[in-house]
């Protein structure tokens, strides 16, 4: 494990994928806490208006006072509207329904598509001395997906292992190129992630087939199955490591973890 004080500017990474039940969200709480895990200080930013990571991360309705919503129409600094959760090192800008709205109002403004790379660059969040910012990303290409590509330096794509998987990945990946051509030149994905995998079906062990035929090395090594604790652990309001820190699922998130560490080393080096 590096020396996490060496690390300067955090990391960010947008979690994005337009198909819905892929596991973004499950992703973004599992993969930030098994960072934290690792000894890395983690910002999750919901930027779904659904707020299933808010919740997933312990982090109450009624406790979301200020939320990625009042972050960018610019009604609060994003230090102020920064909440601990229950997992050490992992922190989380919340989000309600509130964001569903943000699309239409932000339309006027002029740079609608850099008020959370502006955000984020925030002195004031910087001082704070994050490792990573994980951005979940609701299941559209909206404004809101666009803004976590153009404030992040890479795209993590969870892709769920069912038939018509790879449907629909062409377009985020031309939405992917149209950002670092138009806002973001130094945006990569960072990689696909299989989700969902059950070895002891054929379906699954095809799709792996055919994203690593079409993907090569875009696609991790790692891949997250199909697991109950993985499923049950959100409606008890915590990520899976918690939940059961011995199951296929935790141990499948910390994998992950270390390989996008061991990726992110030899890009800094």
């Amino acid at each position: 494990m590096p020396d996490v004080s060496e690390v300067s500017d955090p990391k960010i990474i947008a979690i994005a994928n337009q198909k819905g039940g892929v596991g973004k969200t499950t992703t973004t709480i599992n993969l930030g806490a098994a960072l934290a895990e690792r000894g890395f200080s983690v910002l999750v930013v919901d930027l779904d208006p659904q707020g299933n990571a808010s919740t997933g991360l312990g982090i109450a309705l009624e406790d979301r006072q200020m939320t990625t919503y009042d972050l960018l129409v610019g009604e609060a600094p994003i230090d102020r509207i920064i909440a601990a959760t229950p997992v050490d090192r992992l922190s989380i800008v919340p989000a309600t329904v509130d964001l569903s709205s943000a699309d239409m109002e932000l339309m006027s403004s002029e740079r609608r598509s850099y008020l959370l790379r502006k955000a984020l660059r925030d002195p004031a969040l910087m001082r704070k001395g994050f490792d990573y910012v994980l951005i979940d990303c609701p299941p559209s290409l909206n404004l809101l997906t666009v803004n976590a590509m153009v404030a992040a330096d890479s795209v993590l794509v969870p892709l769920q292992s069912e038939f018509f998987a790879l449907e629909g990945l062409s377009q985020l990946m031309l939405t992917i190129r149209e950002v670092r051509q138009t806002a973001n030149p130094g945006l990569r994905i960072e990689g696909v992630v299989l989700t969902m995998y059950d070895a002891r079906n054929n379906l699954s062990q095809l799709v792996e087939a055919d994203a690593r035929d079409n993907l090569g090395e875009l696609v991790l090594r790692t891949v997250i199955p199909r697991n109950v604790r993985v499923s049950e652990a959100p409606s008890y309001a915590m990520p899976v490591l918690t939940y059961d820190t011995a199951s296929k699922g935790a141990a499948a998130y910390r994998a992950l973890a270390a390989e996008i560490e061991k990726k992110n080393a030899k890009i800094a080096a």
